[in-house]
C-alpha cells in the first residue's frame, strides 16, 4: 500500500487555495504536506470561504501554484495518487497546470486518480460525502482542510 492521497480547497472555480499531500509508503503515512495557494487576482467566492473559511487575507502573501509545484511534483511524480471525488482534485491539478504552462504527463501518473468515493459508494456506503464516510470508519476529520482532507483520504484508502 503505496501511494499519495491529495485534496485541494478552491478559492473560485478550479484556483486552489490549499493543498494537502499525504504519502503512504508501505501502509504507512510518511509525509504530510500542506500550504495555502495565492489564487489568481487573489480571486474568493463567497461561497467556497463559507466552504473552507480561508479568505483573501490569509493568502494574499502565500505562494502561488507555480511557486508551490515543485513540492506537489515531488510528491506525486511517479506515484499512484488518490482522492475522495478524484475528478475534482484531478481537475484542480490538470487545469492550473495547464495555466502555468505545465505539462502533466511530466508527472508521469494515472490519467484517473483512485477514488474512494467509488470505493465506498461499491461497497454500499450511502451517501459518500468524506465526512459520511470518515464517520462510518471512525476517522478523525476537520472537514474542508486541505491535509485532513488528505489524511482521511489516505486512512480510507487503507481501510478499503
Amino acid at each position: 500500500m503505496t501511494f499519495t492521497a491529495i485534496d485541494f480547497e478552491t478559492a473560485i472555480g478550479h484556483h486552489p487555495c490549499s493543498v494537502g499531500i499525504v504519502t503512504v509508503e508501505n501502509g504507512v503515512i510518511v509525509d504530510e504536506f500542506v500550504t495555502l495557494i495565492k489564487p489568481p487576482n487573489n480571486e474568493y467566492s463567497p461561497f467556497t470561504i463559507r466552504v473552507h473559511g480561508i479568505y483573501p487575507r490569509d493568502t494574499i502573501n502565500a505562494k502561488t501554484f507555480a511557486q508551490v509545484y515543485p513540492e506537489i511534483k515531488k510528491r506525486l511524480e511517479n506515484r499512484t495518487v488518490v482522492a475522495h471525488n478524484e475528478s475534482f482534485d484531478r481537475n484542480v491539478l490538470m487545469k492550473s497546470m495547464a495555466l502555468y504552462g505545465l505539462n502533466y504527463d511530466d508527472l508521469n501518473i494515472a490519467s484517473r486518480w483512485e477514488c474512494t468515493v467509488k470505493i465506498y459508494k461499491a461497497r454500499g456506503l450511502k451517501p459518500t460525502k468524506l465526512s459520511d464516510c470518515c464517520r462510518e470508519m471512525q476517522i478523525q476529520l476537520n472537514h474542508h482542510e486541505a491535509l485532513s482532507d488528505a489524511r482521511a483520504c489516505a486512512k480510507l484508502y487503507l481501510l478499503r
